[in-house]
């Protein structure tokens, strides 16, 4: 078990993820070379809390979940549940995710039936439109 407490509240309380604090993240997400789900699911609870994402943290937060994953080298329907209401916890997919799914399309070596409804249901929603204020 990852002891993740003690990075989790320092980065809540800056509201960011940089440097040190990302590097500290890094170790302990994949301190025995691979991410189970706990360590998923907390890294999926940590993203959602940040108020300022770096493009640092991003790119490591979407990394990681893609490592997660693909860890078996195919995507099964259970995987597909839990992207489902990590992606869609919303109502809505971003472009970042969009792209999470076309990688994880692209690299697995099978994906099950539920993982193409999830990819062609979200391919379809329109990209996010962005107003000036």
């Amino acid at each position: 078990m990852v002891k993740t407490q003690p990075i989790e509240q320092e980065i809540l309380a800056r509201g960011k993820v940089d440097g040190p604090e990302l590097e500290e993240l890094r170790r302990q997400i994949y301190s025995n070379g691979k991410i189970d789900r706990s360590k998923a699911d907390f890294l999926v609870a940590l993203f959602k809390r940040v108020q300022h994402r770096t493009p640092a943290f991003e790119q490591f937060f979407y990394r990681a979940i893609k490592d997660h994953i693909l860890a078996k080298g195919r995507i099964d329907a259970e995987q597909t549940s839990w992207l489902r209401r990590m992606l869609w916890a919303d109502g809505a997919i971003k472009d970042e995710e969009r792209t999470l799914l076309h990688e994880l399309q692209g690299e697995a070596g099978q994906v099950c039936p539920e993982f193409e409804v999830l990819f062609r249901q979200s391919m379809k929603q329109p990209p996010e439109q962005h107003t000036c204020r």
